[in-house]
């Protein structure tokens, strides 16, 4: 079984770019007021989720591993 995702977007950084939207389609939307979200607040681990945060122009996504709470984006500094 492969990793479980935990997807958050910081909706005070959200700039409502939609780059989000464009590198996963079905994973993230834009609600009325064009803020991101995460369609649902756990995923199986997938490299378009991971383009979609790298992709972020303001770095507003974050994706925590679920059982471990390890951090796989943003990459520590």
């Amino acid at each position: 079984m492969g990793d479980r995702w935990a997807v958050e977007v910081d909706r005070g950084v959200c700039i409502g770019s939609g780059m989000c939207v464009n590198h996963a389609p079905g994973a993230f939307a834009l609600d009325t007021a064009r803020q991101s979200r995460p369609s649902a607040p756990e995923t199986d681990a997938d490299e378009r989720v991971l383009a979609a945060a790298e992709g972020c122009p303001v770095e507003a996504i974050t994706i925590t591993l679920t059982d471990s709470g390890e951090v796989v984006f943003p990459p520590e500094e």
